[in-house]
């Protein structure tokens, strides 16, 4: 994995991982699985790197230039960040477990509120995609616009692979299809699963996500109907099927929006990777390899003086 610096300031660890975060974050809420990203990650990390230095280079271009910031500006971030952790207490508990008082706090984001208008200045000649580009995409990549099939269930799990735990959950089985119990309620009072707290929901899952025997089982069920004992290798399970949507061309309705924020990204990008190329002219970025052999906390020895 490369490390870099950016006029002999080493970009950390943190940095990269944080760009990464968002590059993945980005890409799967695009459609991308977790087994492309896996598939991808060694570039992806390479984009994240290249990001992390982007985002060093305008934040230092940003002070550079000292853009004005008002105080209600400041307030209005500090308040979408009260927003974001769940209200003012969890903010300030936030704080004390970071180790930081709220008016270096308040700094700290004001860096990030003068990188953002740095940004906007940066794209502010990009225009808004046009309906007739949304509509050229969606029709260019229709293919990749295929909704999977899914399933919303519920279920029921004993652990073990006993006569006892089977007779275990043929019981409850036989107290929800006679109408005696409730499923949902039987799942709350008896099943294994961390999910028996929510009545045993497992919320919507498409083909694969579970383990062969209870997948086969859910998607080959009737909606409404509950399963006979499924065992895999958690013990024994049985299944509620509530709901079921089947796979099938998305329109161009369905996805206009995410095809249009798609656009905008890469528009912007494409301005911003423009105005990062003027900045990178002007710098210094030095790029060197990590030798690999260094463990857990300790420095990797290959003088890049980078830890994990």
């Amino acid at each position: 994995m490369k490390h870099a610096s950016v006029n002999g300031v080493e970009i950390s660890h943190e940095a990269v991982q944080f760009e990464l975060d968002r590059l993945v974050r980005f890409y799967m809420s695009h459609g991308m699985s977790m087994d492309e990203v896996k598939q991808n990650l060694e570039a992806l990390q390479d984009k994240a790197l290249e990001q992390a230095i982007g985002a060093k280079l305008l934040l230092d271009h940003a002070m550079e230039l000292d853009l004005p910031l008002t105080a209600a500006e400041i307030d209005a971030e500090v308040a979408r960040v009260v927003a974001q952790v769940g209200g003012e207490e969890n903010y300030k508990k936030a704080l004390e477990a970071q180790g930081i008082d709220e008016e270096t706090f308040r700094k700290e984001l004001a860096k990030g509120a003068k990188v953002n208008k740095l940004v906007e200045q940066a794209c502010s000649s990009v225009a808004e995609p046009t309906e007739a580009e949304v509509t050229a995409f969606y029709e260019a990549h229709k293919a990749e616009y295929v909704e999977p099939e899914q399933v919303l269930c519920q279920h029921i799990l004993v652990k073990g692979s006993g006569d006892k735990e089977l007779d275990k959950i043929k019981e409850i089985r036989e107290r929800i299809v006679s109408g005696k119990a409730d499923f949902a309620e039987e799942a709350k009072k008896h099943s294994d699963c961390p999910s028996g707290a929510e009545g045993g929901s497992l919320g919507w899952f498409g083909r694969g996500m579970m383990v062969p025997e209870f997948d086969k089982c859910a998607f080959e069920m009737k909606k409404g109907e509950v399963s006979g004992v499924v065992t895999t290798q958690f013990g024994y399970h049985i299944i509620y099927k509530a709901d079921q949507k089947g796979g099938g061309q998305q329109t161009l309705v369905d996805v206009h929006d995410s095809i249009k924020d798609l656009l905008r990204h890469n528009a912007r990008g494409k301005a911003m990777d423009a105005f990062v190329a003027e900045l990178r002219e002007k710098a210094k970025i030095e790029y060197r390899e990590c030798c690999g052999q260094h463990k857990h906390g300790d420095g990797c020895g290959c003088g890049c003086g980078h830890h994990h």
